[in-house]
């Protein structure tokens, strides 16, 4: 019987199967090459230089939102700009708060992308209204998404804060949260190599550079191994983005298709004439929201995606920090705190809400670095860029064909890291396989029928006369994770169950999930006494 507090025994198949003799490697909690955990920091000059990487990493997801969304909105350069700016500085806000008094992990919250279908709907429905300009469209727009957010902001905080959400995730054992994980990088392929095509001449480019440079050229010299290893992003995208003003100024990009020139030119984004110089978003910038019960209703099922998408993001997170999965109540206590993230996005006008970033995540594992300080530095940078426009600009000119190419590596890594959780189950039992293949497969398969199809029709599957239960159904099968999430659960905690309690990896992943069932939960995410002293009990 294998005890509770010990990972499962990996034993070698006996000789006379035909396995060769060699090393069998136990399961490992820790990832051993990291170089600083979640409480371990590097030095305050590295510090700085990680924290602006998080900066860039987490803005390119930010500019592409911001840039598919406004121009439908109707709104023009410098509205794209503003809306850059308000989602840069709430970033910032949403991961102090989430480090400080959330997970306490080493996630930045930034836009959701689970947000855009609800947010599409809401553009649909005044597409076609009488307005003066299609800037006061804008504006109007922005003040439904708004009401929208603020409404469907108390779902998250009524299930994180209820422990609704931390009593579902007890259902979970290391068979689910394989599927879950992996498809939360997997299901991400749509941002990948199709967005590195975009601009081939650049994205490639950027691509093969980064693993060179990353992976095989810091094994040349001990002196520049470290250096490679953790900044080789930085020197990556200063190269390949002066190759890129090169090929512009040479006139490369003139006799090509007007879409190709967005991509591939640095001087087609228009943020560095479009930004003011000095702009502190505040409350309801936008004017007074708009409440639409329609609308609110299609934002609340984005509002439960958010949710199981962080949840898988963070599971990743704590292992590439060195941490324990974390415990159910670490998870309500995250989920009713990021619903406050929502309600403060709706209150700023924050275009879509917020949910942990997958490629940040990525970069903890990337540069073995997964220190909490670090991210929490990194909150400098997004305010700071936030407030004054024209600096945040020039790096948000960045072609977005580059981002995609780092995305390529961030988001395999995370899905890689969902694979490593596999070592806690019996690899052998064939219920287990059974229950991660097809929750793998449908967690990639059934969003992209749901894409491929409202590119095909021009709407999305789920088409009935009820506006806000197309938005929920869409929202959620439109979401790898969510799907995942759905079937791993549903099977794992119905075939065989009890019986196969063991191949499950239970008696390893039981006691993470209680407050006291293990020592280091609260040594990674217990509250500071400080600030337990100002919260209810109830809420923790």
């Amino acid at each position: 019987m294998v005890e509770t507090n010990q990972p499962p025994q990996v034993v070698a198949p006996p000789p006379s199967l035909g396995a060769p003799r060699g090393a069998v490697f136990s399961p490992e909690e820790q990832l051993h090459e990291l170089h600083y955990c979640i409480h371990s920091n590097p030095s305050w000059p590295e510090a700085v230089l990680l924290a602006f990487q998080h900066y860039i990493v987490m803005l390119g997801t930010t500019v592409m939102i911001a840039s598919f969304i406004v121009p439908q909105m109707g709104g023009d350069n410098k509205d794209k700009a503003r809306v850059i700016q308000t989602l840069l500085f709430m970033a910032g806000i949403n991961t102090l708060l989430q480090t400080f008094l959330g997970t306490r992990l080493p996630t930045v919250m930034s836009a959701s992308s689970a947000y855009l279908i609800s947010v599409m709907s809401i553009i649909n429905d005044f597409a076609n209204s009488d307005f003066t300009d299609q800037h006061e469209r804008f504006v109007h727009t922005m003040r439904a998404i708004q009401g929208s957010l603020i409404i469907s902001s108390f779902i998250n905080i009524i299930i994180g804060y209820s422990k609704a959400w931390g009593n579902f995730t007890r259902f979970f054992s290391p068979v689910v949260v394989v599927p879950v994980v992996c498809v939360v990088g997997l299901g991400l392929f749509g941002r990948g190599f199709p967005r590195v095509a975009d601009c081939i001449e650049i994205g490639l480019p950027m691509l093969i550079l980064l693993v060179i440079c990353q992976q095989y050229l810091k094994h040349v010299h001990e002196s520049t191994h470290t250096l490679l290893e953790r900044f080789a992003l930085l020197f990556c995208i200063a190269i390949v983005w002066a190759f890129a003003a090169i090929l512009t100024v040479a006139g490369a990009f003139n006799n090509v298709e007007e879409q190709t020139k967005i991509s591939c030119r640095t001087d087609h984004s228009y943020l560095m004439s479009s930004a003011p110089w000095i702009k502190i978003p505040y409350p309801f910038q936008w004017g007074a929201p708009i409440f639409r019960a329609s609308h609110v209703f299609g934002m609340m099922g984005a509002a439960l995606v958010s949710s199981a998408e962080s949840t898988g993001t963070y599971f990743a997170a704590a292992r590439f920090a060195g941490a324990t999965p974390p415990p159910a109540h670490v998870l309500s206590r995250s989920i009713g705190l990021q619903g406050i993230g929502t309600l403060l996005d709706g209150m700023f006008g924050a275009a879509v809400g917020t949910s942990a970033s997958v490629e940040n995540v990525g970069l903890l594992g990337l540069t073995h670095v997964g220190s909490r300080r670090v991210v929490q530095i990194s909150t400098a940078f997004m305010i700071f860029f936030s407030i004054f426009g024209k600096f945040g600009a020039f790096f948000a000119s960045i072609p977005l064909p580059m981002f995609a190419a780092i995305y390529c590596i961030l988001f395999g890594l995370v899905a890689a890291v969902g694979i490593s959780f596999i070592q806690f189950t019996n690899n052998n039992s064939m219920r287990n396989l059974y229950i991660l293949g097809f929750s793998l497969f449908l967690g990639i398969s059934i969003p992209q029928y749901f894409n491929e199809y409202t590119a095909s029709s021009g709407h999305e599957p789920v088409k009935s006369a009820g506006g806000w239960f197309n938005d929920i159904m869409n929202s959620i099968f439109s979401s790898p994770p969510t799907v995942a999430m759905i079937v791993g659960t549903l099977l794992d905690n119905t075939l065989d169950a009890r019986r196969a309690a063991e191949d499950r990896g239970l008696p390893w992943w039981v006691p993470f999930q209680n407050r006291k069932g293990d020592m280091r939960n609260e040594e990674f995410y217990s509250l500071p006494l400080r600030i337990h002293e100002y919260i209810p009990t109830r809420f923790l």
